[in-house]
């Protein structure tokens, strides 16, 4: 799968992923490949993913991830300092 973590003023990760666990307004989800087409906010939490077999993470204030055909992309306002 893509994935796209960008902010207005940066881009923090492009590239290829196994899965992504994302902070949702009701609990933590996870996308893998195939995943239903989906819009979701996401609020102050942890975005971890897996990258060429490495598990990688970061804390987000907030945002909402859009997901199609295998393509995900992460909007955040900043990351969380």
């Amino acid at each position: 799968m893509k994935l796209e973590i960008i902010s207005p003023e940066k881009t923090y990760f492009r590239g290829e992923v196994e899965w992504i666990t994302l902070p949702g307004a009701m609990g933590p989800f996870q996308i893998l490949k195939n995943h239903a087409p989906i819009i979701s906010s996401l609020t102050r939490g942890q975005i971890v993913f897996s990258s060429d077999g490495h598990v990688k993470d970061m804390e987000i204030n907030d945002g909402f991830v859009e997901v199609n055909n295998n393509k995900i992309i992460v909007c955040i306002d900043s990351i969380h300092k």
